[in-house]
């Protein structure tokens, strides 16, 4: 027994970065940087004849891609997530003269890759204003006495790009009700009461929220209504004084 998981071979080759100390089984060498798992048994890179292979770290997707396409040989290295409790990517094993192949074709569209990743930043940025926009829209729609500079700022936070805020779920792209209102009583919770000096404080964070509910809903209750007639989004008017 290893005591090591072994990972799912949907890419091929694979080249485990052990988690803790390993040695070969073959030749005794270790500890191990690198392990190639064989029928239950660990093996070196030179055991597994994959030695003469240098790595590549993640991160740049087209000279991975070029390098194994380049390369006759290569595998896919990865390490065990204890949190995610699933194996990960870290980059491959590729030839030297595939990986320099492959560098040299990278190099040499290296100005259109760069005004393609421009265009699409450009494009990209467009989508968030437009998105933006249609966000702070549906909040002013939902709560007319919302300022219109308080929406939009609540719009601008909560529809950031890979923020994973409610504006990016799958609701909120959709501009549902659910998910509009829920930021909006996120900033007023953050905004316009004590709750942040609370959780300072030590609140509890269920308790904290518990205490300002009230004021949360006195806040979402007053930009419901029509700011200019003191109509209520019901249609019924109510008493100014």
């Amino acid at each position: 027994m290893t005591g090591l998981a072994t990972p799912p071979a949907r890419d091929g080759l694979l080249v485990v970065q052990p988690l803790r100390r390993r040695h070969c089984a073959e030749c005794r060498g270790g500890p191990l940087a690198l392990l190639v798992v064989e029928g239950g048994v660990l093996r070196c890179l030179d055991c597994a004849d994959l030695g003469h292979l240098v790595f590549l770290p993640r991160g740049d997707t087209a000279l991975t891609r070029r390098s194994r396409e380049e390369s006759t040989l290569s595998a896919v290295v990865v390490r065990f997530n204890r949190r995610k409790g699933r194996y990960e990517r870290q980059g491959v094993l590729v030839e030297e003269a595939g990986l320099a192949r492959a560098e040299e074709r990278c190099l040499a569209d290296a100005e259109a890759r760069r005004r393609r990743r421009v265009r699409d930043a450009r494009r990209r940025a467009a989508e968030d204003v437009r998105f933006a926009e249609a966000f702070a829209a549906e909040i002013r729609r939902l709560f007319p006495g919302c300022p219109e500079e308080r929406a939009r700022a609540i719009a601008s936070h909560a529809s950031l790009r890979g923020s994973g805020r409610v504006g990016r779920s799958a609701a909120g792209r959709a501009l549902s009700e659910g998910a509009v209102v829920s930021a909006v009583a996120a900033s007023v919770r953050h905004v316009d009461t004590q709750y942040d000096a609370l959780l300072m404080s030590g609140v509890a964070r269920h308790e904290a929220r518990r205490r300002i509910a009230g004021r949360v809903e006195a806040v979402l209750s007053g930009w419901r209504d029509l700011p200019e007639a003191g109509i209520t989004r019901g249609g019924g008017l109510t008493s100014r004084t």
